[in-house]
């Protein structure tokens, strides 16, 4: 499954959110946080609904009034990490800048060290000229390693993943499920080395690992989750984590099935999240979509498995205002397939891109405020 790369939005993030110089020291870790005090800690992507410095500063306010963290999911700067983990660059610096600014705004943050192409996830992201697209290559162990350990050196995460959405790399690299596996344990003893009660994992998406998407699926049972998948990281899983786009699978909201969610309850006794997910309420192309099935939505992850999640982020808070987007990504040589994907994810926000609130809002607003 094809979707919106979170690596187009964070490099625009980055690039926006403050172009000078920041000092590269480490962040002090908080006296206190709100994944220590609430039952669910709430977030959303820092996603802008334009492609403006302005937007980027007025969204991280916004996200401040409506959830507790933003989720930064960085690709791996492969050539800036490969040797040391210590080092200066601009990417160092465009993430110490994001994280100024959630700090600004109160918010806490959980990061995704990302390897992997979000358009398409049987495929990794950036890899310099030359590079073999293995988690054999000792290149790609020592990045992605590096990388890491500067994440937890740097910002002391409550909460850190290692991969986002892997099932859909281990059902199309099944030859390679070994060697990412040996990084991921290997990368969580030096996490744990270091810092001990940060919560390490990966997230798994919930329609694929449910055979719901039909040319992925390859005869496996609809429904019938591959719980080997997950279940391969045990025991260094710290989080059962997944996404969640029901609308791929599923007409409506209400369509989502009273049970669909619940099996994750009865397979782990350890704490569950929804690390990115959310329902369009718009349609687009074939997909339906309405506001109606945005509450559908948000209700349905409440209802089933709620009391069980240590965290849960919605995709946007605001939606994309496709004009903006387009032309942006048009000018920096985008492909108008990927444009179009865009548009799938257009209207997944919980506000139109003016800022108005959907219904869902709302309901999101209550969940947060009555734990």
């Amino acid at each position: 499954m094809k979707r919106l790369s979170m690596l187009i939005l964070a490099l625009i993030l980055a690039a926006l959110a403050c172009g000078t110089q920041t000092p590269s020291t480490p962040f002090p870790t908080p006296a206190s946080s709100i994944f220590d005090s609430a039952p669910t800690a709430h977030g959303f992507f820092p996603s802008p609904p334009r492609i403006s410095t302005d937007s980027v500063l007025e969204i991280y306010k916004d996200i401040g009034n409506h959830a507790d963290f933003v989720l930064l999911q960085e690709n791996v700067p492969w050539n800036d990490f490969v040797n040391s983990v210590d080092g200066q660059s601009q990417r160092r610096t465009d993430i110490i800048n994001q994280v100024t600014l959630a700090r600004q705004n109160h918010l806490d943050y959980i990061f995704i060290v990302d390897g992997l192409n979000g358009l398409n996830r049987s495929q990794f992201s950036g890899l310099p000229f030359g590079w073999d697209a293995s988690f054999a290559n000792p290149n790609i162990r020592a990045a992605y390693t590096n990388y890491t350990l500067w994440v937890v050196r740097m910002f002391h995460p409550r909460y850190l993943g290692l991969a986002s959405e892997i099932n859909t790399y281990m059902d199309t690299h099944p030859e390679d499920v070994k060697n990412f596996i040996s990084l991921y344990n290997e990368i969580y003893k030096a996490v744990k080395l270091e810092a001990p009660h940060t919560k390490v994992f990966v997230t798994f998406q919930w329609e694929e690992l449910n055979n719901l998407i039909p040319q992925i699926a390859s005869g496996r049972t609809r429904l019938h989750p591959n719980w080997n998948q997950v279940e391969a990281f045990e025991p260094n899983l710290d989080v059962w984590a997944i996404s969640s786009y029901p609308f791929v699978a599923f007409q409506s909201g209400a369509d989502i099935p009273a049970d669909y969610y619940a099996p994750l309850l009865s397979q782990t006794s350890k704490p569950l999240a929804v690390a990115e997910g959310g329902f369009t309420s718009e349609p687009a192309g074939p997909i339906k979509g309405t506001p109606e099935d945005q509450v559908a939505y948000l209700n349905a992850i409440h209802n089933q498995i709620g009391p069980r999640l240590a965290f849960w982020v919605y995709l946007l808070l605001e939606d994309f205002d496709l004009d903006s987007y387009s032309g942006y990504m048009k000018a920096n040589g985008v492909s108008s397939t990927d444009v179009d994907t865009l548009g799938m994810f257009a209207s997944v926000g919980l506000s139109n891109s003016d800022g108005t609130a959907k219904p869902a809002l709302g309901l999101w607003d209550s969940f947060r405020a009555n734990q």
